[in-house]
């Protein structure tokens, strides 16, 4: 077992991992920016190192300094937690080559799934059902690409091979917007990505948002844990997320996770990731991998009772892993609602001191976050100040938990999101069950 693990992230991600290191005995180191001085996992960490100022360039985007307060700790790992540098090749590259252990996939798995192209070229090989589109980044040559969306057929999704979180895709509808919708876009991805290579999907109307949970050892061993809906989003941003995603049986959840498994030993894949797919008309169509820990985890861990991060820390160990897949069994049903510091209807940070705060309890309820009375939420990071999770033997009770849950939590001194949580634990289509990615923009009239 690893003996120090540098943790190089902030929020409630980091003190999930601090966490879990402690409950195996290993040593940790925080890194935090001069803001971050009295995070609670800095504030319980076995050392501490300031690497830089508050903009995350300077700081928690900042390579040489991570990896150098790892060196001079004598951590032997890093951890990136999720966001920031997890799905960067070329820092887990550096991580390696500097001596340490990163605790994720190895630089060639991330770089290969961090380019949508080349992963979707993968998933086919691997058998994974993917949205039909252009089979590659289109060129430069109109009537191609005129020809290449008609064989798709319209309504069609221009997106760039380096895009995520909902940036750089454009949806064309017809002929006569595609030239200038894919010149748009590519202009687009090269500014924001670095990488103007696009590619055009089949783009779908109403599809669910559905993602499987692997686990695999790079010694061969893969597993699947089950699926989760994260459907309710805003601009392309998951709000609330669920496990298992209703409406998907046990034949659908072999299927798609057995071909995400064998995905996970053709590529030797290492340690836990995320196949993200658009489900539609009982069809599962790829979009991405996840080469990282997820914001969500927790629904897959409440449901399966498998601690992610730990058997992330053991894989990067060099331990095979320590369950198989007929050990995984489904029980019960698990709802995760993010929580922002951000203004429940104009969705505008809300930064500042927390002046009251009480966290809900009870049976079946889970809260992951790093806030505490006093603290101070900076404004110059990612608005999610906790995650809370309720579990229940059903769909049903977990909804309910969370519904008294949400009317325990109390933040007090800024703006949080927790009454949009609460319109949609009451929303008579969300407790039916699958809805689409764009119910919740339709509900609030965004769209």
């Amino acid at each position: 077992m690893l003996e120090k693990v540098l943790i190089a992230n902030r929020g409630e991600i980091a003190l999930r991992i601090l966490r879990a290191c402690k409950e195996l005995g290993i040593k940790t180191v925080a890194v935090h920016s001069t803001v971050d001085r009295n995070l609670k996992h800095v504030l319980l960490a076995d050392e501490t190192i300031c690497i830089g100022p508050a903009p995350s360039p300077q700081s928690y985007l900042n390579i040489p300094a991570l990896i150098a307060a790892a060196e001079v700790t004598n951590a032997q790992a890093i951890h990136p937690g999720y966001g920031f540098l997890a799905e960067r090749a070329d820092f887990a590259q550096q991580v390696e080559e500097s001596g340490l252990v990163f605790i994720g996939p190895r630089p060639e798995s991330i770089r290969l799934m961090g380019d949508k192209v080349s992963a979707i070229e993968a998933m086919k090989k691997a058998g994974v059902p993917c949205v039909p589109g252009s089979d590659g980044a289109v060129g430069d040559d109109d009537e191609v690409n005129k020809a290449i969306a008609k064989r798709i057929g319209y309504p069609i999704i221009v997106k760039a091979a380096g895009g995520g979180g909902g940036r750089g895709m454009r949806v064309v509808r017809s002929e006569d917007e595609l030239v200038e919708s894919i010149a748009m876009t590519k202009n687009e991805a090269g500014t924001a990505f670095g990488n103007d290579m696009v590619y055009m999907e089949k783009f779908l109307e109403n599809p669910r948002h559905i993602e499987i949970q692997v686990l695999a050892d790079g010694q061969g061993n893969a597993i699947h844990l089950g699926e989760r809906d994260c459907s309710m989003q805003r601009r392309h941003q998951k709000v609330v997320e669920e496990a298992p995603a209703p409406g998907i049986t046990q034949e659908l959840r072999n299927f798609i996770g057995g071909r995400c498994v064998q995905a996970c030993i053709d590529l030797n894949y290492r340690g836990a990731g995320t196949f993200e797919f658009l489900f539609e008309d009982g069809e599962f169509y790829f979009i991405e991998m996840n080469t990282r820990i997820q914001v969500e985890h927790p629904v897959t861990e409440m449901i399966t009772g498998v601690d992610l991060i730990k058997e992330q820390l053991r894989i990067a160990s060099g331990m095979p892993l320590s369950i198989k897949q007929s050990d995984i069994v489904i029980r019960g049903h698990a709802v995760e609602c993010r929580i922002n510091a951000e203004d429940a209807k104009t969705f505008i940070p809300s930064p500042g001191t927390i002046t009251r705060f009480h966290p809900p309890g009870g049976n079946g309820v889970r809260w992951d976050s790093h806030i505490y009375a006093d603290y101070t939420v900076p404004p110059n990071y990612d608005s999610m100040v906790g995650k809370l999770i309720t579990y229940g033997e059903n769909r049903d009770i977990a909804i309910a938990r969370m519904r008294n849950a949400l009317s325990e939590l109390l933040v007090g001194g800024i703006k949080t999101n927790i009454e949009l949580h609460k319109l949609i634990m009451t929303d008579e289509n969300f407790n039916k069950g699958g809805t689409n990615i764009h119910y919740l923009e339709h509900k609030l009239g965004l769209k």
